[in-house]
């Protein structure tokens, strides 16, 4: 058996099994031992029964009897009596027939279960037993839980383990020496075993924080590499013309913050070096990215270059291109915007494509449909990426090789990312932040509702409509649902124009209607022809309505932080006050990190504490969190972090051959295709 055996060559492993581990994508050896346990139930401390206290117990004893018997309906009882030098204890199993010919009387066993009342009774109820003179797996040790699937539980993924121990004992070391002995980490072999079958408490978090360790690095070690080839690359440097930066400037109806100026500085210097920029902008919502990344635009279009922007949805290339066209007005640049989406007519499109092609449309907005074959960007010098977490590493290349040489990139995302998280995920490119807010915008006041304050929270609202503004509900179901107790956008829509709010014009919007019915929605929103807009989290990112002064968000509790905070950001937008409702489904207690959205509006400090309550996933997005293979190190660990990054840097200025290291070669290879931007 080697690690690219299929699982049907471990002992106990048949077709049908096979199968099931299967569905967890499991199918080789190598895939069983790299899947790591979800947690651990700790059984490893052995009282004496006498000592033994109500709650998750492990004693050591000797099987008096047991035996088996039908109580109702087909429910099936083992009762057992198990006693050491200090006492007995009963033993209790349901719907487990084979269990009282299993257990052999007078032999000695490991037994870890839950110690409760039952019928007036203290008994160990379920308990997981094992002869005392064999190697323990489910009791009297720290015990694994995995992801499990219907017919595969922890126990039989914990079994089929113990039959690969010879070959995680003969795992490869993966690492340098030098770096093994620099950070004082416990072998490769050593962390994998402990993993699956940790020997105390202490030697698990040794194996955590060397996988978590081998993670970051990896991780960044690809970064490192792809930033390293990407500086070897030759593009068009486009030189910084400083009166038409300050026209510019002095002709904004509003005064850039300092994060802004500094931020458009960065990308200036960028922009004026023969090697391809990669800079992340990240803002908090409301920070003002479309005038930086226009500014960035200003030099390349003033160079005669092309620069082309893509946006997530069709709804913000619209506005992007809007507001571009109106910021370039004061320079005389707006008649080299262009809209180029799916949902123009064929003849507007065939218009503007043929504009690209002379080079007369000098800015492109645009979504997806910017990647279409028929688009002709000769004279391509700079991509601008909104949310660029929303694109895939393909579509990206598409673009790219449309210029047909390498291209300065800016992306920008308004999802605020941790620092110790954005330099891992983001490891290739600069960052740069824009962290306060412009002059005169208010800070949204939010407010946790609960249900029974409806009323008097409809008086609030009705007060802000009569005065002009406007109001989205966002709710987390398009239709009712059998199975979730939460108000849709359906059953909301009826109630609120045909009752509480039937003197008001009532919209609906979500994601089941087709991207024109959508738009149009939307516009009618935007021209105040609509008062209440109640949709789904389709509006979470970028809609710009100045006049929606209101944001109400129903069974608050279904949506993640980093969402609510994107959503909130949809009101405020203007001199007026902005407020956020977060009504609950229930009278219950509010989590956490509803409570900090309450009491904060800084989305830097709230990706912090989503980061820590919620882990990596909750920020980046499960599927690409799975492909970046950060299953171990915990993100909060600045110090592992900053260790693991600065070790991947000293890796390179040694000069070390990463083909001498063929699994780490095989893992950063993979890396470098997730996370390479360009």
């Amino acid at each position: 058996m080697t690690f690219d055996s299929p699982l049907t060559d471990v002992k106990g492993v048949g077709a049908e099994m096979a199968k099931k581990f299967a569905i967890i994508g499991l199918a080789s050896v190598h895939d069983l031992i790299e899947y790591f346990p979800r947690r651990y139930d700790d059984y490893s401390l052995i009282l004496p029964i006498n000592r033994i206290k109500p709650g998750v117990v492990t004693i050591k004893a000797v099987i008096k009897q047991a035996k088996g018997r039908y109580v109702r309906r087909g429910m099936h009882l083992t009762e057992a009596v198990v006693s050491d030098d200090t006492g007995s204890v009963r033993l209790i199993w349901f719907n487990q027939p084979y269990r009282a010919n299993a257990l052999k009387a007078d032999t000695e066993y490991y037994i870890s279960g839950d110690f409760q009342l039952s019928h007036q009774r203290l008994s160990i109820m379920n308990p997981s037993a094992e002869m005392a003179s064999s190697f323990p797996i489910n009791t009297a040790r720290i015990v694994p839980i995995y992801r499990e699937t219907k017919g595969l539980k922890s126990a039989q993924i914990r079994k089929v383990l113990r039959e690969a121990m010879q070959l995680i004992v003969a795992s490869e070391e993966t690492l340098p020496k030098w770096i093994i002995s620099e950070h004082k980490l416990i072998s490769r072999s050593q962390a994998v075993a402990e993993m699956h079958f940790p020997s105390s408490p202490e030697s698990l978090e040794e194996a955590k924080r060397r996988l978590g360790f081998e993670e970051v690095f990896g991780l960044t070690l690809a970064a490192l590499m792809n930033k390293h080839e990407l500086m070897q690359e030759q593009t068009i440097a486009i030189p910084f013309t400083e009166k038409l930066a300050k026209d510019f400037v002095a002709a904004l109806p509003f005064t850039l913050t300092d994060a802004q100026r500094k931020t458009v500085w960065q990308i200036y210097q960028d922009l004026e070096k023969t090697q391809p920029m990669n800079r992340l902008v990240e803002g908090d919502v409301g920070s003002g990215k479309t005038v930086v990344a226009t500014m960035a635009a200003l030099m390349a279009i003033k160079q005669g270059f092309q620069v082309a922007l893509m946006a997530p949805t069709e709804l913000l290339a619209r506005q992007h291109a809007e507001t571009i066209y109106d910021l370039l007005t004061p320079v005389n640049m707006q008649n080299s915007v262009s809209l180029l989406i799916g949902g123009l007519k064929p003849a507007q499109k065939k218009e503007a494509q043929a504009k690209i092609k002379t080079g007369e449309i000098k800015f492109i907005v645009g979504t997806h449909a910017l990647i279409a074959e028929k688009v002709d960007m000769h004279k391509l010098g700079l991509i601008i990426v909104d949310e660029q977490h929303r694109f895939g590493v393909e579509e990206r290349k598409k673009l790219l090789t449309k210029a047909g040489h390498a291209v300065h990139v800016l992306n920008m995302t308004a999802t605020p990312i941790p620092r110790s998280l954005a330099l891992t995920l983001y490891g290739e490119m600069d960052i740069s932040v824009i962290d306060t807010k412009p002059e005169g915008r208010k800070s949204i006041i939010t407010k946790i509702a609960s249900p029974n304050s409806r009323k008097q929270l409809y008086e609030k609202i009705e007060t802000e409509l009569a005065g002009g503004r406007q109001m989205f509900v966002v709710t987390p179901l398009i239709s009712d649902s059998e199975f979730l107790p939460v108000r849709s956008a359906e059953e909301v829509y009826e109630d609120l124009s045909k009752k509480v709010f039937k003197k008001w014009r009532v919209g609906l919007l979500h994601g089941k209607m087709k991207p024109d019915e959508k738009d149009a929605v939307m516009q009618q929103f935007m021209r105040h022809e609509l008062n209440i807009l109640v949709s789904t989290t389709v509006i979470e990112v970028g809609v710009n309505v100045p006049n929606a002064t209101v944001m109400l968000v129903e069974n608050a509790e279904r949506f993640g932080l980093a969402q609510i905070h994107q959503l909130r950001g949809r009101v405020g937008r203007s001199d007026q006050q902005g407020y956020a409702y977060l009504m609950l489904g229930d009278s219950s207690e509010p989590s956490r990190r509803l409570r900090a959205l309450e009491s904060s509006s800084d989305g830097f400090k709230l990706a912090e504490i989503d980061l820590e309550i919620r882990g990596p996933g909750a920020i980046y997005g499960t599927m690409q969190h799975g492909q970046l293979d950060l299953r171990i190190a915990k993100l909060t660990d600045v110090k592992l972090i900053a260790q693991a990054r600065k070790t991947a840097q000293d890796f390179i200025d040694k000069e070390e051959k990463l083909l001498n290291y063929k699994q780490l070669y095989k893992r950063v290879q993979r890396l470098r295709a997730v996370t390479n931007l360009n």
